[in-house]
């Protein structure tokens, strides 16, 4: 699998908007200081860190997922960023809601079917599923409860929005190959970010 140096650039661009935008609207108190200018570089590190390693990851592998297969089935794959919703995305989180479409991995070639075409889709919200596993057990460790408690949220909220029937969303792609495949993947991956943001919450 390849990256040409544009994607790279991209995704970098990409991870470190994402991660500026979820620490502003993570922690309110760093967009009121930065206004008034009396900023904490270390409180703005130590939540910019949790956000990259968390959302940042989350957002990565993502995107990545869907390329992996995208070429597993004979396509060229690449991820474009959206500069403009980047810039959005972060000038959303200064007054203080979020909004975040960083961009998406197009593919082409050779024709696919729209079983592959689902899958591709579906291997986005499925890495975050996974993901969400992966960062469960920081949970029970205290210096990392927060990255913990923020990576399992994340990315069960990834899985549910992305999995939603609507626009460039993955379970659109998904709902249209198999009813059923969508159907057992939104319910899922809805109720699984449900049950995050009630028990588990972000740690902020």
């Amino acid at each position: 699998m390849r990256f040409s140096t544009r994607e790279v650039v991209d995704l970098g661009a990409a991870w470190v908007a994402l991660g500026i935008a979820f620490t502003l609207f993570l922690d309110r108190g760093l967009a009121f200081s930065l206004v008034w200018g009396d900023l904490a570089l270390s409180a703005v590190l130590d939540t910019l860190a949790v956000s990259m390693v968390t959302v940042g990851v989350g957002f990565l592998l993502h995107e990545l997922a869907h390329k992996v297969v995208a070429v597993r089935f004979g396509q060229l794959a690449e991820f474009r960023a959206d500069y403009g919703m980047l810039a959005l995305a972060i000038g959303a989180a200064l007054a203080g809601f979020l909004f975040a479409a960083p961009g998406a991995v197009y593919h082409g070639g050779r024709p696919i079917t729209e079983r592959q075409v689902g899958l591709i889709a579906l291997a986005g919200p499925a890495t975050n599923v996974v993901l969400a596993g992966v960062f469960a057990p920081l949970l029970a460790v205290a210096p990392l409860g927060t990255v913990g408690q923020l990576g399992v949220t994340i990315n069960l909220i990834l899985a549910g929005f992305n999995m939603l029937p609507f626009g460039p969303l993955d379970g659109r792609k998904v709902l249209g190959w198999s009813k059923v495949v969508f159907a057992v993947s939104f319910v899922i991956c809805a109720g699984l970010a449900a049950l995050s943001l009630a028990f588990v919450g972000t740690g902020f």
